[in-house]
């Protein structure tokens, strides 16, 4: 069961409804941020009764799991993997160990709601990089309290010949038009109890061909869930929410990067697989 957003067949207008099997059964008048407002045991309560009309789930274009108010944050070297990728591509590599080891963890700011793009919808290299990667990651969502109320599968998508060239370039590294991509939808934390042992999954493939491929899970984290959801709201406020992406395990060789035209599949078992078109 997922908590899903998509175009209404026939206003064209966003809906928020429960993907079940081969239906989605909408939930009446309420966004995603309106349901993270509500707290965790209000997002609960709303996501278990849907009472509005049901759409077949094949025939939907489905939006980012993200609206309103809701801001997406990000960890960055959570993993092994990520420092040495880190280190390996920069001059700064004292700085991704320091951060790897420290109590305090990285966490920046990715994208608000409106600029996130949904399964299917492309997503961008930058043109004034070079060498673009996708980070495939999970996502925690969060209420306006902190609280986790399910998950998602994150693209945080990585200029890593601009993060490379000085790590204050961060915002540029991380942030452009097309660089993050959330879905297909929210899986309710009851649904799945434990996301401590979750296989995370990346495919690259360039003209029908496979050109990139690997498996992490999230056991290969180095810092808890909790924590890092703790740490995001320290000093911060969330009226409607928030969205972690917590860290990739899974990073391409260096001398890598997207083009157009590629299509980039990302699996987390047991909360689902966000497919996007490199534009």
């Amino acid at each position: 069961m997922q908590v899903v957003r998509f175009s209404n067949p026939q206003s064209g207008q966003p809906e928020v409804g429960i993907r079940d099997g081969d239906t989605v059964t909408t939930l009446p008048g309420v966004t995603i941020a309106d349901l993270l407002a509500r707290g965790a045991d209000g997002f609960a309560a709303a996501v278990t009764d849907p009472s509005g009309p049901t759409h077949p789930a094949d025939q939907l274009a489905y939006l980012p799991p993200v609206d309103g108010r809701t801001e997406v944050w990000a960890a960055g070297v959570t993993y092994q993997r990520s420092r040495q990728a880190r280190v390996e591509e920069s001059g700064q590599a004292d700085v991704y160990e320091l951060v790897y080891e420290a109590d305090r963890p990285e966490l920046f700011f990715k994208a608000p709601a409106w600029r996130v793009v949904g399964p299917d919808q492309p997503v961008r290299v930058r043109a004034d990089s070079g060498n673009d990667v996708p980070e495939p990651e999970l996502a925690l969502v969060l209420d306006h309290a902190g609280a986790l109320v399910g998950y998602t599968v994150g693209n945080d998508l990585t200029s890593r010949g601009i993060e490379g060239q000085n790590p204050l370039y961060l915002p540029q590294a991380k942030i452009w038009r097309g660089s993050c991509a959330l879905g297909p939808g929210i899986v309710p934390v009851a649904a799945l109890p434990d996301a401590g042992d979750l296989g995370i999954h990346l495919t690259i493939r360039r003209d029908g061909v496979e050109v990139f491929a690997g498996d992490a899970n999230t056991k290969q984290l180095h810092r808890g869930l909790d924590e890092l959801a703790g740490w995001l709201y320290t000093e911060l406020d969330f009226p409607q929410g928030a969205v972690l992406l917590t860290g990739t395990c899974v990073v391409p060789e260096l001398a890598f990067t997207l083009r157009s035209g590629d299509i980039v599949d990302i699996t987390v078992d047991g909360v689902g697989t966000l497919s996007n078109p490199v534009g």
